[in-house]
């Protein structure tokens, strides 16, 4: 290598890289910012090499890593089923395992199954691992998977994924460590849906879920609902050398500004979900980095179609042609997002219908689909909350442009506090935030159904719901295909969600943590991150 080439190539400028690395950025983009830099192509070829190898590093055993979520609740739970916010999710993670593990690439790994096999997609076979036992002592059987899932079946249950585990028809332990479940239709997802947050395993009989008794890499010391938790490191955990930290509290900071000064001042490791808005206050920071994930997740604008003024014919498409798409994506996520088309499949997605465009800003349009309704001049509220990411921002956008045709909007402003709770699904019109699925039968069996669980502009349709589930049930990947495109398109066309642009999930980030990498899940590696990273010596 021709150190000349290196002359100007500091520290600093590996920080660089080792930055965009977990960004999740190309080799190609690497090498064109290198290229920038005046870096030749072949010493480029070396920095990526150390820049790698650096993040790569062998994990340091021991700390205690704190972390701040964004969103809470004093409905915050650990019981895996019922689990809704962020929060939950990364809690389930650290106490819980799943069947199978979904990667980066958004294919499922074995985790708690050694193997997961099927002839026709409707009976599945499930061979659990020997040794894996629960926090109490108690081994893992096939009975802890058959009464895990059974729960999801249970009204008094609340499953969050009950709709989605409606087509298990059939559980049935063969032996200590095999498992056999029938679904009622033929369903090649099923190892893929396994690995949700919601099908954590439980021990057999549980009824009390706070003590977070599972197989997961921590044991709960700590946990007090809507103010934080404290797991402790595992220590007859069936992983080889994990986790890495001895302990991890987690908690969340709702305002966006105080996540990131707690980050700066060193009380935390991890500022999960910054706004884009806030994302100047810690690029570029010496010690620190911002990790993107674009799985798919989105903040949406819901208006309920049962209620006034979404009942009303014309409002909804008049607020699809109000929103500026391209405004919102520029400036209320500061590039950090994708333009989208009013429907929950992201072009991340092999099911995603390239040819469903997004409906273009047509304010005149609008007008005349408001004045269609008899709604023109009138005061319609839009609720909002920082709980959605980028959501106070997107409000004041639309409120704008309907302030240049004659449309008021007034823009309720709400503290995240109690927010999903309070107001998601529940206000005529509201902001949600979806995290990523890896499938399209998990996104419409959750919130596109008739009977799905979070319909959050309580859209209804009986041909919807049949080719849902012959979706489902095709093993015809091209038939499959063109079912959901045209799913994806009554969606766009006749639900009252609008979604504007899917975003990258960022979160803030000591230099002191390692190990993180993006993951299709959502934020905080699919949420989680305890498990698999360490802290700096």
């Amino acid at each position: 290598m021709n150190d000349s080439k290196l002359t100007n190539w500091t520290s600093a400028d590996d920080t660089m890289v080792e930055r965009a690395i977990r960004s999740g950025a190309t080799r190609r983009e690497l090498l064109q910012l290198l290229l920038a830099g005046g870096v030749a192509a072949a010493a480029g070829g070396t920095i990526l090499g150390r820049a790698t190898s650096a993040i790569a590093a062998t994990p340091v055993s021991g700390g205690n890593l704190k972390a701040a979520g964004w969103s809470s609740s004093t409905a915050d739970t650990l019981d895996p089923a019922k689990a809704s916010l962020s929060t939950d999710y990364v809690r389930c993670c650290a106490f819980y395992n799943r069947l199978t593990y979904i990667q980066a690439d958004g294919t499922p790994r074995m985790e708690l199954a050694e193997s997961i096999e099927s002839k026709d997609a409707k009976v599945w076979t499930i061979r659990l691992r020997s040794g894996v036992t629960f926090h109490d002592g108690k081994p893992l059987t096939a009975e802890d998977v058959v009464f895990s899932m059974k729960r999801h079946l249970d009204p008094a249950v609340g499953s969050k994924v009950a709709k989605i585990a409606k087509q298990m028809t059939g559980f049935k332990a063969v032996d200590k460590l095999t498992v056999e479940i029938t679904l009622e239709n033929p369903n090649g997802d099923l190892p893929t849906i396994l690995g949700m947050h919601h099908f954590m395993i439980v021990a057999d009989g549980t009824t009390d879920f706070s003590k977070g008794n599972g197989t997961g890499p921590f044991v709960r010391e700590v946990f007090e609902p809507g103010v934080r938790s404290v797991g402790l490191k595992n220590k007859n955990y069936w992983k080889p050398n994990l986790p890495n930290i001895d302990s991890f509290e987690f908690f969340a900071i709702g305002e966006d500004n105080a996540r990131i000064n707690a980050l700066l001042s060193g009380d935390i490791h991890l500022a999960a979900n910054i706004n884009p808005r806030s994302v100047r206050l810690i690029d570029g920071k010496e010690g620190f980095f911002l990790l993107k994930t674009t799985g798919g997740n989105y903040t949406n604008l819901n208006i309920r179609l049962d209620l006034s003024p979404g009942d009303k014919s014309g409002f909804v498409e008049g607020m699809k042609y109000l929103v500026n798409r391209e405004q919102i994506q520029k400036s209320a996520l500061r590039g950090l997002g994708e333009i989208a088309n009013d429907q929950p499949i992201s072009p991340a997605n092999f099911y995603f219908n390239p040819d469903l465009k997004p409906k273009a800003f047509d304010p005149d349009k609008a007008r005349f689909l408001f004045e269609k309704a008899g709604l023109l001049g009138q005061s319609i509220p839009i609720v909002a909350s920082d709980a959605a990411n980028s959501a106070i921002d997107m409000a004041m956008i639309v409120q704008a442009a309907g302030a240049e045709i004659g449309m008021k909007f007034d823009v309720q402003r709400v503290p995240p506090d109690g927010y999903w709770d309070n107001y998601w699904l529940k206000s005529p019109v509201h902001f949600g935030n979806i995290n990523a699925r890896p499938t399209p039968d998990i996104l419409f069996s959750l919130l596109y159904a008739s009977d799905a669980p979070w319909n959050e502009s309580q859209f209804k349709s009986e041909k919807f719901d049949r080719m849902l589930l012959e979706a489902r049930g095709s093993l015809d990947q091209a038939k499959r295909r063109e079912i959901y495109n045209e799913m994806q398109v009554m969606v766009s066309e006749e639900a009252g969600t609008i979604v504007p642009a899917y975003l990258a999930n960022v979160d803030a980030v000591s230099s002191k943590l390692k190990g993180l990498e993006t993951n299709p899940l959502g934020g905080m590696m699919g949420y989680s991150f305890p498990e698999y990273t360490w802290l700096e010596a």
